[in-house]
């Protein structure tokens, strides 16, 4: 059980229930995690709604998307978050073995360079930010462009936020059996 309540979505003002629902049902089965964000309408509001809207716009293949989220999630031991990506990251032809895999990326031969790339790039930007060498921005401008560059960036340190968030506040998975 969450060490906070859940908000009802009811009691929430109508845009930013609109926003809980697409989240908590649309985004993937997050309702725990929008439950407990809707004490403050305007995270739900600004930070699901950005997620949503990101999701949306593709500008990044999904698949570098969540290889970033799984591997910063496994980094950070956020059980909640490896186990509701680990199936999105499954549909994007990822297998179990190589996404359990994914801290040890050198070693997985399902995994293209472009892939290594992303994982190599969600350590650095989540253990030692501070220390990426501009060769790691060379390899990653062959592949994407700057606004993806910045993309993947936020979206790799908000995953980080939201493994803290759901780790301080020990919210529960959806999942009877989380599929870790």
């Amino acid at each position: 059980m969450a060490r906070v309540s859940d908000v009802d979505p009811q009691t929430l003002q109508p845009h930013a229930r609109a926003v809980f629902e697409k989240y908590a049902f649309g985004y993937g089965p997050f309702r725990n995690q929008a439950a407990v964000f809707a004490h403050v309408p305007s995270a739900v509001v600004h930070q699901m709604g950005m997620l949503l809207e990101l999701r949306e716009q593709k500008n990044i293949p999904y698949r570098y998307v969540e290889l970033a989220i799984v591997a910063v999630s496994k980094l950070n031991e956020c059980e909640y978050c490896v186990g509701h990506h680990k199936p999105l990251l499954s549909a994007e032809g990822v297998s179990e073995a190589a996404a359990d895999n994914v801290l040890n990326f050198a070693e997985v031969t399902e995994f293209d360079d472009i892939d290594k790339l992303v994982i190599e790039y969600s350590i650095a930007v989540s253990n030692s930010p501070q220390r990426i060498r501009d060769a790691m921005f060379e390899r990653l401008r062959a592949h994407f462009s700057e606004a993806q560059i910045v993309e993947l960036t936020i979206r790799i340190a908000l995953c980080g936020f939201y493994n803290r968030v759901n780790d301080a506040l020990q919210i529960d998975s959806e999942y009877a059996t989380p599929p870790v």
